[in-house]
């Protein structure tokens, strides 16, 4: 890692775990719930303070960063230099509030418009994914091995429920092809079974905070990460998005752009 990295490394592991605290003592508190754009759509008053102690900590130790938030104000990746971090403070905030389990809490670190760092933090079980282009993958100190090229009739596929039940672009035929369907409802829980080799690949609509950190660990794993026609992420957009075995990529894709 460069000195660079090292230092991000340094201060976000700390930062997640001083989160931590503050994420499982609030809720033990008690939640404010709020709807965001529906009743399946929302937000509490933890998401927001966890967002807000974030952007506090990147502007005290790395002040000259742009910033984009789920809760908070976004900035601008495509004119951005220098620093460019992705926060989503809870993903997965339906599982935080009514199973106090399968969320995650992510950062995703650019420099100059190039991946540099990504952080997927397992909150309930303490376990910190995170990685970059030239570094591999670890889970806490631990480094993960590449998850073998599998094709997906070997391998489970996380997806997303609503896409499943309207049979979006043919993903129910996707399903019986693959080992079955999984639905955990956290695109930063997925991401993880992807990583670690649990399944074979993830499918759902996406925004940049629930898709950048992930991104940057499944491309330094050698794991495809695009939309499912096959189009590089570009950060900035809510997308369709495929994480996979190369071997999978192609043969979801395939099955998905069929008419």
């Amino acid at each position: 890692m460069t000195e660079q990295q090292k230092e991000i490394y340094r201060q976000v592991t700390k930062w997640f775990h001083e989160a931590r605290n503050r994420i499982l003592e609030g809720r033990a508190r008690g939640l404010d719930v709020q709807n965001k754009t529906s009743r399946l759509d929302l937000v509490t008053n933890i998401d927001k303070e966890i967002e807000c102690f974030f952007r506090e900590k990147i502007n005290e130790n790395f002040s000259d960063s742009a910033i984009l938030g789920e809760e908070g104000n976004k900035a601008d990746f495509k004119s951005s230099k220098g620093l460019f971090w992705v926060i989503d403070p809870i993903d997965g905030t339906m599982n935080f509030v009514k199973q106090a389990a399968n969320f995650a809490s992510m950062i995703a670190i650019y420099q100059d418009q190039k991946p540099l760092l990504g952080f997927i933090y397992d909150v309930i079980h303490d376990r910190l994914y995170w990685g970059g282009p030239g570094i591999g993958v670890y889970c806490n100190k631990e480094q993960l091995p590449a998850p073998k090229n599998i094709q997906l009739k070997d391998g489970l596929l996380g997806v997303n429920g609503p896409m499943m039940l309207t049979n979006y672009r043919n993903l129910q035929e996707v399903i019986r092809k693959s080992a079955g369907a999984r639905i955990y409802g956290s695109a930063g829980i997925e991401f993880i079974h992807v990583l670690t080799g649990q399944c074979v690949g993830y499918l759902s609509h996406l925004r940049p905070w629930d898709y950048a950190a992930g991104s940057i660990l499944a491309e330094s794993l050698n794991l495809s990460v695009k939309t499912i026609d096959g189009k590089l992420l570009d950060v900035v957009s809510s997308e369709d998005v495929l994480v996979a075995t190369k071997n999978a990529y192609i043969e979801i894709s395939a099955l998905m752009s069929a008419k």
